[in-house]
């Protein structure tokens, strides 16, 4: 048995004054111990953390006393170390940053549920649209197979690219899927909104697929991008496992982000470690010659 764990979590549920939820939240963490990112706002809490056993299991009884979070499903990934280095705790406007023309609520105006089995089953169709509800970059380093990659940087520039692209295809059944569910809670909001009527979700996102006995894992090519120390989580437990990525430098096969090591610049990259070495950590020429510009040798 490994000796800590990895939780992974979302609620949509009206938090009162969820500020000095968010200060009375943080002194809790603190004093269990515990590190990771938790987002609280007046319209839920979603957050990611890792402890020991007994700490993470003291939490989750923590919340399921708490009336608000009594039914909070909680994904559970074993751990041989903290997969965070800090603890933060932060009382935010938006769980997920969307800045949409109207408020949305996930759990009246969202798409259905779908289990990893249902979900497997729906990927099946010919008449369905498979869309990524993540970034491009976390797209990249694997995603189901025959999934649209979506052209945004961040969440909130999903709106503008759905009516960009998807406008010709509201008559269509749509699949969409993120890591752990919360994204697509309000990505299917926005769908519905913008006119498409057939919408579903991946009930428990990526995460939960993965660890699914039926599913195993299997239609998820390469592997999925985790906001923690790990950065990349094998999905696929099956021998259809591949990898997708790509080397940034020279294309080949690659599972291992890496941050360009200029202080400029730290874009995160798909590299080898061939590369990482002949490279020296940076993601251009440019790079290299600008941080040795700015730190020359004494």
């Amino acid at each position: 048995m490994t000796p800590y764990q990895i939780l992974l979590f979302y609620k949509y549920v009206p938090i009162a004054d969820a500020q000095s939820f968010a200060s009375e939240h943080l002194q809790y963490c603190k004093d269990l111990g515990i590190k990771g990112r938790i987002l609280i706002a007046e319209e839920g809490i979603n957050g990611t953390l890792s402890g020991t056993i007994a700490q993470t299991t003291q939490y989750i009884q923590h919340m399921h006393q708490n009336p608000l979070f009594a039914d909070m499903v909680f994904k559970i990934d074993p751990s041989n170390e903290h997969a965070f280095k800090k603890l933060f705790v932060r009382h935010k406007q938006e769980l997920v940053t969307l800045r949409y023309h109207k408020t949305l609520h996930p759990h009246i105006d969202g798409g259905k549920h779908l289990s990893p089995v249902e979900f497997h089953e729906y990927m099946q169709r010919d008449d369905v649209l498979l869309l990524d509800g993540r970034t491009g970059y976390e797209y990249d380093l694997g995603h189901f197979k025959g999934a649209i990659r979506p052209e945004v940087d961040a969440f909130r520039d999903f709106p503008t690219w759905i009516r960009d692209n998807l406008a010709a295809h509201k008559d269509k059944q749509v699949l969409t899927y993120c890591t752990g569910g919360i994204r697509c809670e309000m990505l299917t909001a926005v769908l519905r909104e913008e006119g498409f009527k057939d919408v579903y979700q991946l009930d428990g996102g990526i995460v939960t697929y993965g660890q699914d006995p039926d599913t195993q894992g299997r239609g998820f090519d390469g592997n999925c991008y985790v906001f923690d120390e790990r950065i990349s989580v094998r999905i696929n437990q099956t021998d259809e496992h591949v990898i997708v990525g790509k080397c940034h430098h020279c294309s080949k096969p690659v599972d291992q982000y890496i941050n360009c090591v200029d202080d400029s610049c730290h874009l995160q990259h798909l590299c080898c470690e061939a590369c990482e070495q002949e490279f020296k950590g940076y993601c251009s020429t440019t790079c290299e010659q600008h941080d040795q510009a700015a730190s020359p040798s004494l």
